[in-house]
């Protein structure tokens, strides 16, 4: 096991945290810690794939970016919509 840690590079570490920030996100939401609606959980959605994107650059596999692709741009709707409903309800 510490052979494992031992062998970790830089880039594998920000793609590790980045899993563990999208991980740790979706774990929030099923134990209700986190509402899915909150602009948090797009945005830590969001940080944690760039992360994982970045690792991918390194080492790239192509079904990992196209997951990753696709997780920015659904986090990127899902912020979107946030600042939209935001704007909104300051209107009223």
């Amino acid at each position: 096991m510490t052979e494992l840690f031992s062998n970790l590079t830089y880039v594998d570490l920000i793609g590790s945290t980045g899993t563990l920030i999208v991980v740790s996100a979706y774990f929030a939401t099923q134990t209700r810690l986190l509402n899915s609606d909150d602009l948090a959980f797009p945005l830590i959605n969001l940080v944690g794939s760039f992360l994982i994107s970045f690792s991918l650059y390194f080492n790239f596999n192509l079904a990992s970016a196209l997951m990753e692709f696709f997780w920015i741009a659904i986090s990127g709707v899902g912020i979107w919509k946030g600042f939209k409903e935001r704007r909104r309800a300051t209107a009223t």
